[in-house]
């Protein structure tokens, strides 16, 4: 290929500017963007657990376990509360006292005998021609409470039909022997005094004793 001819400049002429080319924007690179972890998974909910009883078939011998243990609870508690109550409230028996005054000897007629202590105090109390004497009203067979019968002059036993007479003799039935005395006696004021802790036995020789009497 032919060469272009150069053109010669004009003398005094002023060259263009140059004009420098627009430089390329520099571009800084961009920093590494954080790598992003992955997200955690959810936790999945706990399932909820229901409790469900299933009904059974009850047998015979279930029945009986189940009726033996209730009576075992039922035993179990009540001698507790037992128990708790006898704690609480002791069993205390009130006697009557062994000792009582029984009036003036002369409150009693001759030849009757007085009912008024049989009930509180189980004593009869009799007076013949010479005195006064008290009397157990407990039958010497098995303990039996005689009753005195006016109309035939004698302690009848309703037990087992012992019978004995005004003094305390035992004549008929199973009694073995007589009923027992207590002591007697008068205290200051002049009132005759019962003492049920000594007693006297006629088959002992015992009704020979002169507390066993009161003289008037």
């Amino acid at each position: 290929m032919a060469d272009t001819p150069e053109v010669p400049k004009p003398a005094g002429a002023i060259p263009p500017p140059i004009v420098a080319a627009p430089a390329a924007a520099s571009v800084a690179p961009a920093s590494a963007a954080p790598v992003a972890k992955p997200a955690a998974a959810p936790l999945k909910p706990r399932p909820k657990v229901q409790m469900v009883w299933e009904p059974k078939e009850l047998h015979r011998r279930d029945w009986m376990l189940v009726g033996a243990w209730s009576l075992f609870a039922v035993a179990s508690l009540l001698s507790t509360i037992f128990y708790i109550v006898r704690f609480l409230f002791p069993n205390v028996t009130y006697e009557p006292p062994l000792q009582f005054k029984a009036g003036l000897p002369t409150e009693y007629a001759p030849g009757r005998v007085d009912e008024r202590y049989k009930a509180a105090f189980g004593t009869w109390i009799v007076r013949d021609d010479r005195g006064l004497y008290a009397l157990s009203t407990t039958c010497t067979h098995l303990g039996c409470t005689p009753n005195w019968l006016e109309g035939e002059q004698k302690f009848k036993c309703p037990c087992h039909g012992s019978g004995f007479r005004k003094s305390g003799i035992n004549f008929e039935g199973p009694a073995p022997r007589p009923l027992e005395r207590y002591r007697v006696g008068l205290a200051d004021d002049g009132q005759m005094i019962v003492d049920k802790s000594v007693k006297f036995q006629e088959e002992k020789g015992e009704w020979l004793n002169p507390e066993a009497f009161l003289y008037v």
